[in-house]
């Protein structure tokens, strides 16, 4: 596959052959095929990356879906009450509630049919995005609501149980996408602060599609101008390219916690263009020597603060409007022209 690449390339290179060509030159030559190879494997990565992550989150995830979607309707259907919760009405004691509730419904259900025990009331509870049913079986449904600006996303959903009110809770099923960190914070948080977990996975849903749709909308924006657009799974590593007429422009980003929107690692560096080496000052060439005597000039990256400062502050479409809008100027002054003799 790999040599396939390489001879396509070759194949293209060869097309306008130059002959007497110099050794610098073919040496340029092999170095040109060898970053094209690189970019064509690399393309070849991202495109298995896409198919690969379509095909994780599809069929059983989607049958768990649709059943928990159901499982979930039915209880807010058959409620006898829907309670909105505020602040400081969300707490630990409301859960514990919560868990007596599920579990004295499961005896009750467990006993003899002729057994005088009135069922318990069906109450569903609504805390900011989150939705807490009491589910058969002893179980809490939690089912998350997430947006992005002012609009509504996926649905999410995570089932906890417990064998008696006084054993801990675990996870027993949910639909949150296998890339976040579901077991760790389960192990950290669940057995200690199951209120906090609920909160906290809320907290990792919310910013994954926040930082999931800040992507969707650069490419669907700007895709014209992006090239090589690269991501990790829950979008806490995202790097692409913007071509400019007189550089190119690198952006990496890093979000250190998922439950970040804005990034907290961020290099932005603008590489001028081949053509810039003789219309600008030497300060932005440099001048490697060779083993035979020669030299080769390779540009010098300039760091674009005020592309970093706007990446850190505003949402990523946004810095990139600002970004682009600012970029002439700011070329200009990384890469002043040689003043006319």
């Amino acid at each position: 596959m790999e040599s396939d690449i390489e001879e396509s390339i070759r194949k293209k290179v060869r097309k306008n052959p130059h002959p007497g060509e110099s050794s610098r030159k073919s040496g340029l030559l092999d170095e040109d095929i060898r970053m094209e190879t690189t970019r064509a494997r690399f393309s070849n990565v991202l495109k298995r990356h896409s198919e690969l992550t379509e095909r994780l989150s599809r069929d059983s995830d989607k049958m768990i879906f649709e059943r928990l979607q159901k499982e979930f309707e039915a209880a807010r259907a058959s409620q006898t009450q829907e309670i909105y919760l505020d602040g400081e009405q969300w707490n630990d004691g409301l859960l514990a509630t919560i868990r007596e509730r599920v579990h004295m419904e499961a005896e009750r259900k467990a006993m003899p049919e002729d057994a005088d025990i009135l069922p318990q009331e069906k109450i569903t509870y609504k805390v900011g995005t989150k939705v807490i049913c009491c589910l058969e079986g002893a179980r809490i449904g939690i089912q998350y609501e997430t947006s992005f600006a002012g609009e509504p996303c996926e649905l999410y959903h995570c089932v906890l149980e417990s064998k008696s009110f006084l054993e801990k809770m675990t996870v027993l099923e949910h639909t949150i996408p296998f890339f976040l960190p579901v077991r760790e914070a389960e192990n950290d948080l669940l057995s200690s602060n199951a209120m906090k977990f609920i909160d906290y996975i809320g907290e990792l849903l919310q910013a994954y599609v926040d930082r999931r749709e800040q992507v969707r909308l650069i490419k669907e924006l700007y895709g014209n101008q992006i090239r090589e657009l690269y991501h990790s799974l829950p979008f806490h590593m995202i790097e692409f390219v913007v071509d400019d007429s007189d550089c190119t422009v690198t952006v990496s980003l890093r979000y250190a916690d998922l439950i970040y929107v804005l990034p907290t690692k961020i290099s932005v560096l603008a590489w001028p263009m081949p053509h810039m080496k003789k219309n600008t000052t030497n300060s932005s060439i440099l001048s490697i020597k060779k083993e035979n005597g020669g030299t080769v000039s390779h540009p010098i990256p300039a760091r674009l603060s005020y592309a970093e400062d706007a990446l850190r502050t505003m949402s990523l479409p946004e810095a990139y409007a600002e970004i682009v809008l600012n970029l002439p100027q700011a070329i200009q002054q990384l890469f002043p022209p040689k003043p006319h003799s």
